[in-house]
This record gives C-alpha cells, structure tokens and sequence, in this order.
C-alpha cells in the first residue's frame, strides 16, 4: 500500500499490518506515543500488560504458538530492562519475536540522558539482531528486516529501537511484502544416506526437538515413524511434536526423566536428531552423548546451520527444517523386517506406565487424582501452559499431549511464564480452553498479568499450586544443606480473593474431592479464574517428600 507523507509511528504500523500482524503486547511508555497514535486507527488489537516481562512473555507465546514472531512495544530504559527476560525466552527456545523499544531522541545520544541505554550492548547477547531506525523513510526496510532474520534459520528475537524524534517525521515509502521464512531441506545425497544408516540400525531413536515444526510436520514425523517402527522422544518442553497416545511415543527427555527412557537413550547405536539442539536438560546435563564425538551414529537435522556441530559432531549434518526434511524422507522405504522391530511398543508401555499418576501423596489435595481428572476432561485441544518449578512435573509427566501447539512452556526454565502465556493463547484461541499451571512463587512474579485476562476478556483458568515455599529451590537446599531453611518460605495472599478483586473468578480447593466441581464453575464462569491449591509442603515431587529430601541430605 502507497504512503503518503507518513509520520514514523504510522509506517511502524504499516509494516506491521502488511506483515499480517493482529495484535501487539505493551505497557505504554511517551517514548513511542506516536506508534500508540497510529495503532488508535489501526486492525491491530494493543493489548495492554500490566509488565513489561508480561507483555514480552505473551509475545514470546505467541511466537511459539504461531510460528510468526510475537511483537512487543516498550518504552526506553526500564521498560526495556523489564522486557529482557521475555527476549531471553525467546532466544534459548528459539521462537521468533520483535521488541520494539521507544528511545531518547537522535540528538541526545550520548549523553546519558533521561533513560539512555545502548540496546546494542544491552540485547546484543541474546537478540539475533539489534538495530535503531534512525530515519522514517527506513521503516520498511528495518521491519522487513527484522521479521526476516526473527524466522530464518533458528528463529529467535529481533530488537528495534524507535527514536522518538524519528516516530513524528515524516516519510513517503511503502511497506514491503509479508516476510515467509526460508524452508531447506535435504540434498538428494543426504536423504539416501539418511535410508542407509537406518537400515544398518540396530536400535534407532528419534529424538524430535527445537522450533520451526508445523502442523503437517507433526503429520509426517507420524506417518514416518510408523513406517519404519521407530520409537519417538521429544525434549523438554516439545511434548506437542507426537501424539502421546501414539504407539511409537516414547516419552520426554527432560527433568525428572523416566530411567527406561534414559537407558533407551544410551542403548541407541542411531539417533536421529530432528529439530533440536539437544542442549543441558535434555542431554542431562551433557552426559547422555559424548563430546564432540558422540559414541553413536547421529543423524543431525537442523534449520541453523550454525548449530550443525556446534556441540556435537555428526555423523550426517543436514542443514533442513523438520518439515523439509520429513517431506524429502517421505519416499525411503523402510526394512522389511527391521532388527529393531517390536522396541517402539516397548518404549511406549514404558511411557504408559512412567506416565500413570500417583495413588497416594501427603496431604489432603491429591494431584495424581487432578491430573486423571484433567486427562479425562479436557479435549485434546486444549492449551496448557508453565513457568518453572516442581509443579510442573504433573504436567510434564502425566498430562498426555495429543496436537500440535498445544502446550506453551518456556525451555529456558523462565519462573512466572505461565499466566501470560495463557492470556496469548487464549487471545488466539477464545474458544478452546486455557489452563495455566503455576506454583505460588512462579505466580507471585507475573499475577499482576491476570488484570490482562480480565481487561481483555481472555477467560483462561490458572491453577494455583500453593505449597509455601519457592519448591524446586527448597528441594536443592533440602538435599545439599538439610533442614537450614534459607531464603526459601513464602507468606501468600488469598489467591482467590485476588482473583475476584480482578473481577474474576476465584475458588480455593483444600481437598481432592472439591477440584472437579470447582474446576467445572470455573469454565462455566465466563471470567478469567483462578482456582488456589493448596498442597502440602510435603508434597514436594509427586514420588518424594519433602521429609525423605531432607532425611537422603544427611545420610550424604
């Protein structure tokens, strides 16, 4: 669409609406008043957050969600600082993201005027690019640009910054076309190699991981598993790449991972790494593969080339997209009658099993019981999301992921993810249902976001797990310096309480027996709400308490 003398804020606008942005995530700042002017007129909907982490976490979500970068707005300084761990999200899940950061004038750079910060250096460690836009006729270029680099390769963030004085001059230029990340796939060569060592396998493993997956490619890696018999992993937090009911699953490698799976892992002579990087959680800490050279024959498939034996060195490096990749393999057929056959059903009734919730935890609130209820309840369509801590063990290990896009959890292992992860999606997806996970510590860091929900209608259910205490630390603490309680004790509001001063809704559960109805007001409440667990500090893992953590810390 031609421009016609538009201020800089109207052509930031512009190029978002031809890139076919619907909405962006805030906290407005006078550094970029005028991008607020222009969106006043604007398709796109400004949702308003309460943090500026808040508001970069929803459009990290939405990254996730979507496949096209999440953008956030900020102001200069602090805002920018507040937005920071949003961009780190992004960069170590590898989800495409803008933040557009309003800036002191051009001609007071230098200086170290009011709320000056170099964003260069700032976000230079984490952002794939960091740019300023120091002239409107630019515009469209910078923005092209950013999206373009924001989902090639391993997507990750892109920082902009806005200088104010830029914003309100003017410029005739056009926005450009829509950006479309660039797909790669694997050479004719490759693809008959990749046949070749599967067929030489004696005990194969997928692990599926990283970004840039799509629906179809969830769709594919299916129907390719199925015709070679392969088990399937994920790694942490990629549980939505298989359908765990299917019978090629063979579980997460992540935190808290099942002992047979480890040994799956270890026992394989061919892996087939399909998306990932295989990084310190899944890897255990570095210690399931060797370094660089890895004692097995590893099949590497990547969008970054950069990541192609950065740690790992392959054995077959393909420079391709889950997807790419998936459609170039479509064609290889399969052994007849494979060494391996029969080891997908047996990682898949070791999953089951590892997968089925406890019968008995200390404490009145049985969440072995919550999550068969859950499991029974939900449709597959619904949307989960966490931040970190223990408590997402009962997702990690006992929700069964059935579809693609699904969950949205943060890799990096972010604390207070959750809840504005759960306003973006259900701000894409109003009528499926949105169930945030988040312990009392991990909710403490972004509630103030629940007044989001609320303002914008996003009618999400948070479960509150409240057990007291900052869990996954008092547990390290418990097992390294026994009964010395340090930094650790929570004194929590009335998490439902805080939920109706929101104008939401709010229940408190204090027995098993009370979730189920709770849970079903809850979505028949047409508000956001929180439903607030208390579960006994006993409770600290769904197989351990919190007094054998401490009784195994002595015995050291």
């Amino acid at each position: 669409m031609q421009t016609n003398g538009k201020t800089g804020g109207q052509l930031i606008v512009d190029a978002l609406e031809a890139q076919g942005v619907e909405r962006v995530f805030c906290v407005p700042g006078e550094s970029y008043l005028a991008v607020l002017d222009a969106l006043h007129d604007s398709s796109i909907r400004t949702i308003n957050a309460r943090h500026e982490s808040g508001a970069a976490m929803m459009a990290e979500a939405e990254g996730k969600l979507t496949g096209r970068p999440g953008i956030c707005f900020v102001t200069r300084g602090p805002g920018a600082t507040n937005a920071a761990p949003g961009v780190h999200v992004a960069q170590q899940d590898s989800t495409p993201m803008i933040l557009f950061i309003g800036q002191i004038e051009r001609g007071m750079r230098g200086r170290d005027a009011f709320q000056e910060v170099d964003y260069t250096l700032m976000f230079g460690g984490m952002a794939k690019w960091v740019a300023e836009i120091d002239s409107a006729d630019r515009v469209p270029e910078m923005v092209s640009r950013a999206f373009h680099t924001a989902l090639a390769g391993r997507p990750g963030p892109v920082v902009l910054v806005l200088p104010e004085d830029m914003l309100v001059e003017t410029a005739d230029v056009t926005a450009a076309r829509p950006a479309q990340p660039v797909d790669s796939a694997p050479t004719p060569a490759q693809v008959a190699e990749v046949g070749r060592l599967l067929a030489g396998a004696k005990r194969p493993l997928v692990i599926a991981g990283g970004s840039r997956w799509t629906e179809d490619a969830v769709a594919s890696l299916h129907v390719f598993a199925e015709t070679f018999a392969l088990p399937v992993a994920v790694t942490f937090r990629r549980q939505m790449l298989f359908d765990h009911a299917h019978p090629n699953y063979a579980g997460d490698i992540g935190l808290g991972i099942n002992p047979k799976l480890t040994a799956l892992v270890k026992d394989a002579d061919v892996i087939l790494l399909l998306g990932g990087r295989f990084s310190e959680v899944p890897s255990q800490s570095y210690g399931l593969l060797g370094i660089p050279e890895t004692g097995k024959t590893l099949i590497h498939v990547h969008p970054g080339a950069e990541e192609l034996g950065r740690v790992y060195n392959p054995d077959l490096a393909i420079n391709a997209t889950p997807g790419g990749f998936l459609d170039a393999v479509a064609g290889l057929e399969a052994p007849v009658s494979p060494a391996w056959a029969g080891q997908a059903e047996t990682a898949h009734a070791a999953y089951t099993a590892w997968s089925e919730p406890p019968a008995i935890i200390p404490g009145d609130v049985q969440m072995g019981a919550v999550m068969s209820w859950l499991r029974d309840t939900l449709p597959d369509d619904a949307i989960l999301t966490n931040g970190a801590g223990n408590y997402a063990t009962w997702i990690h290990r006992f929700w069964r992921f059935r579809r693609f896009a699904t969950q949205a959890a943060p890799v990096c292992g972010s604390m207070g993810y959750g809840l504005p992860a759960a306003v973006a999606a259900k701000l894409l997806h109003p009528e499926r249902d949105v169930v945030c996970f988040a312990g009392d510590g991990c909710f403490q860091m972004t509630g103030l976001e629940f007044g989001t929900a609320v303002q914008e209608g996003a009618n999400l259910i948070v479960l509150v797990i409240d057990n007291g205490m900052y869990g996954t630390i008092r547990m390290h603490q418990e097992r390294e310096y026994p009964g010395r309680v340090s930094g650790t004790a929570l004194t929590n509001p009335d998490f439902a309480a805080l939920a109706r001063a929101y104008g939401g809704h709010g229940e408190t559960v204090e027995r098993t027996e009370e979730f189920a109805p709770a849970f079903e007001r809850a979505r028949a409440a047409g508000r956001p709400a929180i439903l607030h667990v208390r579960l006994d500090p006993e409770a600290l893992t769904p197989n351990r308490s919190l007094s054998d953590i401490r009784a195994a810390g002595r015995q050291r």
